[in-house]
């Protein structure tokens, strides 16, 4: 080996330990022939995929310098600071922090854990002006790769985790082994905490779906395989219904864009036992074809389970908006939406007090048209408009029951000067709060623009997490060759500015039934006006099946002990993990503690 060669291995073990985190996945195809020799041999397989990525981002940066990202993020800082000058935190909140992430946040989950899981692709592109994934990539450089990130650690590269999936022989005529390529899958969750992800890219032809089925054990923190779905699925959506079954539909198929699959699959399929526990963990557990078909035209649909047990699938297609029925397997039409067609945008189930949701608020999807859509007893209502319409926004419900939308575009990787062009519309950057009695307001701007692949969750302690978006992670990266690809903003909520918190001290360990009473501590009791239940959030491309909002009914406070009633049924809340927080007066919220709904 040359000197040279030896002096860059030594900056690539120089790097890896600057991090103090692994890196993750394969490097991109041109990298890989450069490492599969010597430089394999010496460093591992580990150490020359880092040192391949080093190579790909010097390429990058010759086309999109290191000097353009480094003024590209003083000016959004700069733009940031100006704008959110004239907004008051205790009535719009505040943006609080800005970090890098080793992973762009393509999905997110909450974690009963409160830790956060962020899965992606490899970026197979340093130039945000052209396609930075592998979605038409055939071969190993189309991998997928997954971080968990740690709050309570901090926000520093030690705050992560690297967790990889598993390595995967695809059916792309290459089998070449690399981890699996799960980046525009479908999930929700398990009754016991798992996150169950369904689909991926094979790669090529536009990009076509995988069969892949996996479930991330927060409890291990490991990703376990289960058997191959019936058919590929690239976009699919996927909800858990009141037995804590998953419903996976839609999904571009096997033979590429275009074709998207009609086909219905349940996980775990009927005869295999629902997870209930920690320690049932699903490992080549096989989903379950239903005769009922969902024969959306475009994909990632929002699918809700509502309080009648229902599944709502609401399309793209304004014509395409039906309800399903997961006992009887069969499928019925819901009236035609008022609004035409919708791209990625964001859907809510809306809170209903003590009861699941019954209605849903259809917002995002069209540049054109701010209004929002409800659909509620089976007919469509037209709703008060946001300030102006954007797509590839998150909505979000807060634990006082407000809802709040964050990031967005005006089209698929658009932010208003034309496509792949990271300059953007400062409106793009401003969230929006709706309040209780349904009135919008225009709040702070965020620091990136966010669009495509933008996604944002609430944590335990009230703050929301707000990330993904390659493009504009890359386009802003203050270091393109240090490994910390994308970025997490943190906003703070109006409540978190408005005085003490009340204290939830002590909750159940064990699991609760439902309509049971139960008791939790508080030093600060006397204060407590009311109790929510928040589901936590999974969230891709603007689909977020997993959020909730159930109010829960005060029976009683004796000394520092609430007492409190858990929801009716499983329909009102399907069984799994939930944050419970106590709101005073003026509804500012505890910090959540975690319940769990279900014991069987």
């Amino acid at each position: 080996m040359s000197r040279a060669s030896r002096s860059a291995v030594l900056s690539v073990l120089a790097l890896a330990a600057a991090l103090a985190v692994p890196a993750a996945g394969p490097a991109p195809a041109r990298a890989v022939v450069h490492h599969a020799g010597d430089e394999a041999a010496v460093l591992g397989e580990y150490h020359a995929r880092a040192h391949a990525r080093l190579r790909q981002a010097a390429k990058g940066t010759q086309s999109y310098p290191q000097s353009k990202r480094t003024a590209g993020l003083a000016a959004l800082e700069k733009s940031q600071r100006e704008a959110n000058a004239r907004f008051d935190a205790a009535r719009f909140g505040r943006f609080a922090q800005f970090f890098p992430s080793p992973d762009f946040g393509v999905h997110v989950a909450l974690l009963p854990t409160g830790k956060v899981l962020l899965f992606s692709f490899e970026r197979v592109e340093a130039d945000p002006t052209k396609e930075t994934g592998p979605t038409n990539t055939v071969g190993r450089t189309n991998a997928g790769r997954a971080w968990l990130w740690d709050p309570d650690a901090g926000t520093g590269a030690r705050a992560f985790k690297n967790v990889p999936p598993p390595v995967v022989l695809m059916p792309d005529g290459t089998y070449s082994p690399r981890p699996a390529p799960f980046f525009c899958a479908g999930h929700s969750y398990l009754p016991n905490g798992m996150v169950g992800v369904f689909g991926g890219n094979v790669g090529g032809k536009g990009g076509s779906g995988a069969k892949l089925s996996f479930v991330f054990d927060p409890w291990t923190e490991k990703w376990f395989r289960n058997r191959d779905m019936a058919v590929g699925r690239w976009y699919p959506s996927v909800v858990t219904g009141a037995d804590g079954r998953q419903i996976i539909m839609s999904g571009q198929s096997e033979r590429g864009t275009g074709t998207p699959t009609p086909v219905v699959e349940r996980f775990p399929a009927l005869g295999h036992r629902v997870p209930w526990r920690p320690y049932d963990i699903p490992a080549g557990v096989p989903a379950e074809r239903l005769r009922a078909q969902a024969p959306f035209r475009n994909d990632y649909p929002h699918l809700f389970s509502l309080r009648d047990g229902m599944i709502y699938g609401l399309g793209r297609d304004a014509d395409q908006q039906w309800l399903f029925d997961p006992v009887r397997d069969v499928r019925s039409d819901l009236p035609r939406r008022p609004a035409d067609f919708r791209g990625y945008g964001s859907a809510v189930p809306l809170p209903a007090g003590f009861r699941g949701p019954d209605s849903v608020l259809v917002l995002g999807g069209d540049p054109r048209d701010p209004h929002t859509y409800r659909l509620s007893g089976g007919r469509w209502t037209t709703e008060e408009p946001r300030a102006f319409g954007r797509t590839q926004d998150g909505t979000l419900i807060l634990p006082d029951g407000t809802l709040l939308t964050v990031n967005g575009a005006l089209d698929t990787r658009d932010y208003g000067h034309g496509p792949f062009n990271p300059k953007a519309d400062l409106k793009y950057r401003q969230i929006e709060v709706r309040d209780a009695r349904g009135h919008w307001r225009l709040g702070p701007a965020q620091r990136l623009p966010r669009g495509y692949h933008s996604n944002a969750l609430i944590l335990p302690d009230g703050r929301m997490m707000v990330t993904g978006d390659e493009l504009q992670q890359i386009a802003n990266d203050p270091d393109i060759r240090d490994g910390m690809d994308g970025s997490i903003e943190l906003y703070e909520p109006a409540y978190l500015h408005r005085g003490a918190r009340p204290a939830l001290d002590r909750v159940p360990a064990g699991d609760l039934r439902y309509d049971a009473a139960f008791q939790v501590s508080s030093s600060t009791a006397k204060d407590v006006e009311r109790a929510v239940l928040l589901a936590p959030t999974t969230v891709t491309h603007s689909v977020n099946t997993s959020q909730r909002h159930l109010d829960l009914r005060l029976t009683g406070v004796r000394g520092d002990r609430i007492g409190l009633r858990t929801p009716p049924a499983a329909a009102d809340a399907p069984p799994g993990h939930y944050m419970l927080f106590l709101l005073d007066a003026k509804g500012v919220p505890s910090t959540a503690k975690w319940i769990k709904l279900g014991a069987r």
